[in-house]
């Protein structure tokens, strides 16, 4: 497993990053627990999980995923790197949600109390709040990282003019600086390679890149014709509509079957594949991993032993993005 830092810090993260959105809905607290230990016995320690998980769960749920895995540090915390986020809605009322300091404070004390710690070593801005000053934003996790209570602070779902007003600010204002964006990318959805990995490979951000298999698409686990199966992320209440939205299309079919042929034809993994390709593109820090059953992680997890593809596979396999038309929602 290789090690990478992050940002520009010390901090040092694998190249893997479990991802545990699955965590209380998908995958009970024993199950949950064996993807953990799965995950640490082979070498993944960056932990990445949100205060409003699990995916699909409503606010009726939100924060059982966090719970599970304070279950599950008890003397392991040391060994681990772990990220979390805040901005979902956690229960009703109006100031249950968002990036203002009211929220930021009370939210980081829950999750540090879900957690069973006295620190986190990333804390995340789940989304960009469009309500909330930033400056405001920055303010809280600036004091949170001086109390001790949060090491760095990240963001994930932001957009490049976003992130760089967020640094402007910090640095004029003498703030704890953003180390991390956390987005959306993977061999159908390239989208942050226009504005936000060129930004962030100029102002040293790290790229924490989550949905690497485009929600088990890339696993070739669907195919043409197929109905939404229950259970799946497709089918999860809430959350099932947004991903059927993003991948439950007709192109991405036809590029699903191009792809599966190509890694017959290279004696390549699909899964396997698709994770690797995103640890090795410019600007990656970690790609978030993730799984529902122990047995699922084996195909993400071999993607640190297998070695990196060729510049003539890589070009090969820009056939699949460019192919696809661009929607609204892709902007």
């Amino acid at each position: 497993m290789e090690i990478r830092t992050l940002g520009r810090t010390g901090l040092q993260v694998s190249e893997l990053c479990l991802g545990t959105m699955t965590f209380g809905n998908q995958a009970d607290t024993r199950t949950a627990h064996a993807i953990l230990d799965k995950a640490l016995d082979n070498g993944v320690f960056f932990i990445d999980t949100a205060d409003v998980y699990p995916l699909g769960g409503g606010t009726q749920k939100a924060g059982t995923t966090e719970s599970i895995i304070g279950q599950w540090l008890e003397g392991k915390r040391e060994r681990v790197v772990l990220a979390t986020k805040c901005f979902g809605q956690m229960e009703d009322g109006p100031n249950a949600g968002g990036l203002s300091r009211k929220h930021i404070m009370k939210a980081v004390e829950d999750s540090l109390r879900r957690l069973r710690t006295d620190y986190i070593d990333l804390y995340q801005a789940h989304q960009f709040d469009t309500v909330t000053p930033v400056e405001e934003t920055l303010r809280a996790m600036d004091d949170l990282v001086r109390q001790g209570k949060v090491r760095y602070i990240g963001v994930s779902n932001w957009r490049a003019w976003q992130l760089e007003k967020a640094l402007g600010i910090a640095q004029t204002e003498h703030l704890t600086r953003l180390q991390s964006v956390q987005p959306r990318y993977n061999l159908l959805f390239r989208m942050i390679e226009d504005e936000l990995i060129p930004a962030c490979l100029d102002e040293g951000v790290g790229i924490l890149s989550y949905n690497p298999l485009a929600g088990g698409m890339l696993t070739g686990r669907y195919t043409p014709g197929q109905e939404v199966q229950a259970g799946t992320r497709f089918a999860l209440s809430q959350a099932g509509a947004l991903y059927q939205q993003r991948y439950w299309q007709e192109a991405t079919f036809a590029a699903i079957e191009r792809y599966r042929e190509w890694c017959r034809k290279q004696d390549l993994d699909m899964a396997t594949t698709a994770v690797r390709w995103v640890t090795q593109q410019p600007g990656i820090t970690s790609a978030i991993i993730g799984a529902s059953r122990p047995e699922q992680l084996s195909a993400s997890l071999a993607a640190a032993q297998i070695p990196r593809l060729s510049e003539g596979q890589l070009m090969e396999l820009n056939e699949l993005w460019f192919s696809l038309p661009r929607r609204r929602e892709d902007r």
